[in-house]
C-alpha cells in the first residue's frame, strides 16, 4: 500500500531503479480525456537524466510503453498502465551498499525494514527514478486541468544560498506560472540561474552537492476545493509531495514565517471585484482550513542536497558490526533539485485532479 495514491485517483507506483523497468498504474481517470502524447513527453523530458552538465549523467529515453487505459490516445476509462525500460544501468556500483549503508539514503532503514531482501541497487524501489512514472501520471492530470483553466507551473526559488525572484502570491497568471517550464534552466530570473548553475558545478568539482527549494503556483483553481480536517487541499498535496525522495518539507503560503507574524499582518482582508470575493494578499497561501479560497495555491518544497556525494564518508560494515569509511560511485546529480521542478507539479496536478474528481461526485451526491 505504501507505493499507492488512494483517492478519488488511484495511483500505483511499481520497480526498482536497475531492474528490468519502472511504471504506474492509473485507476479512475475520467473517460474521454486526450492525451496529447507530445506534449507528456516534452514535460518528461524536463524531469529525465543526462540532459546536462548539472544532471547525472545516466541517459533513459523515458518513452513510455501504454499497456492499458487509452484508445486512439483518449483515455477509455479501463486503468491506465504505462512501463519504461531501465537500459542505462551499472548496478555494479552498489555491491557494497547492502553491508556498508550510504549516509543520507535509505540503505539502513531499507535494511532493518526487509531484513536484506530488499534491492539495493541504483537505491531500489527508493530511487529518485521512480519520479519519471510520478511525473508521467501527474503529466496525464496536468493536461485535463488545463483544460479547465488550471495552470501548475513551479519554478527553482534557491539553490544553496543562491536566490530566484518569486512568483507574485496575488497576481501571478498562468502564462507566468509556465514560463519557468519553457527554459532549460528552470527560473524566473536567468541570472539568477546562472548563478544557480556555477554554484552547482563547483558543488560537483569539489565533489559535494547542493539542496534547493521549489516554489510552485496552482493558478485558476476555485474555492471550495478540499475537505477539513485531514482530507485537505494541504493535506492532499502534501502527501504526494513527499512522495518525492528528496523532499523533506513543504510550506503553505508564508509557512514558517506565519509563526513571527502578527494576525494583522497574517489575515488576507476580503474585498469585492467584479461580484467575486478576493482577497488583498495571499499569506495563507490559496488554502483555509483545508479549502481552496479562490486565489493562487502556492506552496515551496524543501529538497535536500543529493546523499551520493564523491567525498570520503563515514559509515558502518553492518556484516562485521564495525566503523567503515565509504566512497561511493555510481553516477549522481550534484543537485536534484532542478530536475524535481516537473515532479512537483506532477504531484501537484494528481492532488488538484484528484480534489476536481471529488468535487464533481460530492454536487452530484
Amino acid at each position: 500500500m505504501s507505493s499507492m495514491y488512494l483517492g478519488n485517483l488511484k495511483i500505483s507506483l511499481f520497480g526498482q531503479s536497475h531492474g528490468k523497468g519502472i511504471g504506474v498504474v492509473i485507476d479512475g481517470l475520467p473517460a474521454g480525456e486526450k492525451v496529447d502524447m507530445d506534449a507528456l513527453q516534452a514535460f518528461m523530458q524536463r524531469r529525465a537524466p543526462g540532459n546536462s552538465d548539472v544532471s547525472t549523467p545516466r541517459k533513459e529515453s523515458d518513452v513510455p510503453n501504454i499497456l492499458s487505459g487509452l484508445t486512439d490516445g483518449v483515455t477509455c476509462g479501463a486503468p491506465l498502465c504505462a512501463v519504461f525500460e531501465n537500459t542505462n544501468t551499472r548496478s555494479s556500483d552498489y555491491d557494497r551498499l547492502k553491508n556498508v549503508p550510504r549516509p543520507g539514503h535509505a540503505d539502513y532503514t531499507a535494511q532493518v525494514k526487509f531484513c536484506g531482501f530488499q534491492d539495493a541497487a541504483g537505491g531500489g524501489h527508493f530511487s529518485g527514478r521512480l519520479t519519471a512514472p510520478l511525473t508521467f501520471a501527474g503529466g496525464i492530470c496536468k493536461q485535463i486541468l488545463e483544460r479547465r483553466g488550471i495552470a501548475v507551473g513551479a519554478h527553482l526559488l534557491s539553490v544553496g544560498n543562491v536566490r530566484d525572484a518569486g512568483f507574485d502570491p496575488v497576481s501571478v497568471t498562468a502564462k507566468q506560472v509556465l514560463l519557468p517550464g519553457s527554459k532549460p534552466f528552470p527560473v524566473l530570473s536567468d541570472e539568477a540561474g546562472e548563478q544557480m548553475r556555477e554554484s552547482i558545478l563547483r558543488a560537483k568539482a569539489m565533489g559535494d552537492s547542493l539542496g534547493g527549494i521549489i516554489e510552485c503556483a496552482c493558478v485558476g483553481v476555485p474555492a471550495g476545493w478540499g475537505d477539513p480536517m485531514l482530507d485537505g487541499m494541504e493535506n492532499r498535496l502534501s502527501r504526494i509531495l513527499f512522495a518525492i525522495p528528496a523532499v523533506k518539507g513543504v510550506a503553505f503560503g508564508d509557512g514558517f514565517e506565519a509563526a513571527v507574524s502578527a494576525g494583522s499582518v497574517q489575515n488576507d482582508a476580503y474585498y469585492i471585484e467584479e461580484s467575486a470575493v478576493k482577497c488583498r494578499t495571499n499569506h495563507a497561501g490559496g488554502i483555509l482550513g483545508g479549502i481552496t479560497n479562490g486565489m493562487p495555491v502556492l506552496f515551496r518544497c524543501a529538497i535536500k542536497p543529493t546523499p551520493s556525494i564523491a567525498l570520503r564518508q563515514e559509515s558502518v560494515n553492518l556484516a562485521s558490526m564495525e566503523c567503515e569509511m565509504l566512497e561511493i560511485g555510481g553516477r549522481h546529480d550534484p543537485c536534484i533539485a532542478p530536475r524535481a521542478v516537473p515532479v512537483v507539479e506532477a504531484a501537484a496536478s494528481i492532488a488538484l485532479l484528484d480534489a476536481w474528481m471529488g468535487e464533481k461526485m460530492y454536487k452530484k451526491a
